[in-house]
């Protein structure tokens, strides 16, 4: 009789973390434009201010990502038919619908640039941007993923096998960041730097950690006042001052660059950039298991609803804040065109949103576009095996 495989529990609170990062991602997206085009507006600190502070979305969800693979497989054997299953679950759930999608925003700019479509040039075009993840602004996120679903087997052996290897995650996440940054600066432009998970390795490296540690690491989260609460309240007070000063820091880097031409090395913004997420990325995760504590029960279902439809909202949300650039009328007003900005944020959450949930429920192929269904209308819990990039985030 075969013994089932060992799992840890389903972390809920995920699902917040995931609704709060997706929220980030649609604001520095709808913030983009205005901090080119608000310059002379006595309002452009706060267009700036969202769209520097609100950064972190997606490395958030890259260290989720890793996070929920460790978190998920490393207390499970480690055999062929695990590997085969990760694998072909991630070419159905991962790679089509990013192919899909990349084939979708090609199609738009060449239609939106009168550009023809099946030419040799274009044809090609396509394929380079399909391997960099450039066929639109976001969908670098999805190679970033994949090339670490690639090392993930090794990864995850290694740690297995060797379990001092743990320890030694997060150093060397940041020593292959560091390394790449500077290899990058001094040594090799690297073509399309930003699309090599390299540039992220950190976080994919303390999502790992992370994910092994959990157990250890719930309390901290919880701030559990039990054996060592002061020290617990201490070291997150601390995190969340750091948190604080690294986004403000960084917004103001940014507001001196793009409104006064203020230039500082760009290890500055690499370094602002990396802890500013880093910080951010554990201050959600705190901030998801503090407020679950009080979480009414009203928000439950739309928090939930969100976070498991995030991989999707991410995948269109650029769809939808293209169409309304394209069709919204400009406006000379001040006023009107604050709104415009708001309006678009919110049109990018209620499309997108609409557009995935429509979807999974009346779509039977759905998952080519949308990745794993979010577990029916219901929110039935779906293994971690299964979960898509940013579904990763959630279902364990």
């Amino acid at each position: 009789m075969k013994t089932a495989p060992q799992s840890n529990a389903h972390l809920p609170e995920l699902q917040l973390v995931r609704a709060m990062a997706i929220l980030c991602v649609l604001s520095v997206h709808a913030s983009a434009s205005a901090t080119v085009t608000m310059t002379a507006s006595r309002y452009y600190p706060l267009y700036n201010f969202v769209n520097i502070f609100f950064k972190v979305g997606t490395p958030t969800f890259i260290l989720l990502s890793s996070f929920v693979l460790f978190y998920s497989y490393f207390p499970r054997p480690l055999d062929r038919r695990l590997v085969a299953g990760f694998y072909k679950k991630r070419l159905l759930y991962i790679v089509i619908p990013y192919v899909v999608f990349s084939a979708i925003y090609f199609l738009m700019v060449c239609q939106i640039s009168h550009e023809p479509v099946l030419s040799g040039d274009s044809l090609h075009r396509f394929l380079i941007q399909l391997l960099t993840g450039k066929a639109f602004a976001h969908l670098y996120f999805v190679i970033l993923n994949i090339q670490f679903y690639l090392l993930f087997p090794v990864l995850l052996a290694i740690t297995k096998k060797w379990r001092a290897a743990v320890l030694g995650l997060v150093p060397a996440g940041f020593l292959v960041q560091w390394g790449f940054v500077l290899w990058n600066k001094y040594v090799w432009a690297v073509p399309n730097k930003g699309s090599w998970s390299f540039s992220y390795f950190s976080m994919f490296m303390l999502g790992a950690a992370l994910g092994i540690h959990f157990p250890k690491i719930k309390p901290w989260l919880e701030l559990r006042l039990r054996d060592g609460g002061g020290l617990r309240i201490a070291a997150s007070a601390l995190l969340w001052a750091a948190w604080l000063v690294l986004s403000i820091a960084h917004v103001k880097l940014y507001y001196g660059a793009r409104l006064y031409g203020t230039r500082y090395d760009s290890l500055w913004y690499e370094g602002l950039w990396n802890f500013q997420s880093l910080t951010a990325a554990l201050v959600m995760l705190q901030a998801a298991w503090l407020i679950s504590r009080f979480r009414s029960s009203y928000l439950q279902k739309p928090v939930g609803l969100l976070g498991r439809y995030s991989f999707g909202i991410y995948l269109i949300h650029l769809l939808f804040l293209t169409l309304y650039d394209h069709f919204m009328p400009e406006s000379g007003t001040a006023r009107l065109v604050h709104l415009r900005y708001l309006g678009s944020w919110l049109f990018m959450l209620g499309a997108s949103w609409a557009a995935v949930a429509l979807a999974f429920r009346f779509v039977p192929a759905a998952w080519i576009f949308f990745g794993k269904p979010p577990g029916g209308a219901a929110g039935s819990r779906l293994p971690a095996a299964e979960a898509p990039a940013l579904s990763d985030a959630a279902r364990m």
